[in-house]
């Protein structure tokens, strides 16, 4: 019987012990380091600007085997300046059509032929913007974010960001200031009565 209870009391002992030691093991684990914030605010922007869709209007595209490819060094710099439209089909707009670029940077439609933003860094870009300028035109649909300024053509759906927290717009904007900048003029809207 005392052989038993000094077992069991050696049992309760080596418990104890192994309870004790990876409890404190576990706390003197090293902490995993984060990411600063500003590269968090950054990684944030850049996943956003991806699940919504950006690069589909506002990254230049080549085809390749699987249809539109992005161009890396082009990547959310708006058609391209020096890329004359192509000629516009007047019969699929009088039925009722709106029509697309090859790589879904420029749109026609009743409101004319609207030209996908460069969104890069560079001074032809948002790199002159301020956060406020960025918000206003992501949720008011204020071309640059002027208060004065057009309202930004379709198929700009910025009407679908008008209740996007702060944060989220914040991201977005730090992530496009962080972007490559890309020299590019993106020419102005065609009127309807414009368009050859």
């Amino acid at each position: 019987m005392k052989k038993m209870s000094f077992t069991l009391f050696l049992i309760a002992i080596l418990e104890i012990f192994a309870l004790v030691h990876c409890t404190n093991s576990q706390k003197e684990a090293p902490a995993e380091t984060a990411a600063a914030p500003g590269e968090a605010l950054v990684k944030r922007g850049e996943y956003l600007v991806t699940i919504l869709g950006c690069h589909d209007c506002h990254s230049p595209k080549k085809m390749g085997p699987q249809g539109p490819e992005l161009i890396p060094e082009l990547m959310l710099s708006g058609y391209p300046a020096d890329r004359p439209l192509g000629k516009v089909s007047k019969d699929a707009l009088e039925n009722g059509w709106a029509l697309f670029n090859g790589d879904l940077t420029a749109g026609v439609g009743p409101w004319g032929a609207s030209f996908a933003a460069n969104l890069t860094s560079d001074e032809t870009g948002i790199g002159s913007w301020s956060l406020e300028q960025f918000k206003k035109a992501l949720t008011q649909g204020k071309a640059k974010g002027l208060e004065g300024g057009r309202m930004l053509l379709p198929p700009m759906p910025w009407f679908n960001f008008r209740a996007m927290k702060d944060e989220d717009i914040e991201a977005i904007f730090n992530y496009l200031k962080s972007t490559n900048p890309v020299n590019n003029v993106v020419p102005a809207p065609i009127p309807p009565d414009g368009l050859g």
